[in-house]
């Protein structure tokens, strides 16, 4: 018997949960990143005005991809706590 552990299927859907979260968040960081090299690139930036919106990107797409991975684990905790 169990007696309060989770089933060995629960520890499963948490791992394959929390890859999800984390390979989603970090594609979506890298999507924000590659659009603030579009933007540099397009616009023709150079020296340090380009290496601001490098920076500026590398900011935001770090701090998208927290945001996914954060509700993505939150979502699932809480479903999980449902019993959903």
């Amino acid at each position: 018997m169990d007696r309060g552990r989770e089933a060995r299927w629960e520890k499963d859907a948490m791992t394959v949960e929390i890859v999800f979260a984390l390979v989603t968040a970090a594609l979506l960081a890298a999507v924000v990143w590659a659009a603030a090299l579009a933007l540099a690139l397009l616009l023709g930036l150079s020296g340090s005005t380009r290496q601001g919106v490098l920076t500026g990107g590398t900011l935001v797409g770090a701090a998208v991809g927290v945001w996914r991975l954060v509700r993505v684990l939150r979502r699932f905790d809480a479903q999980r706590r449902k019993g959903n």
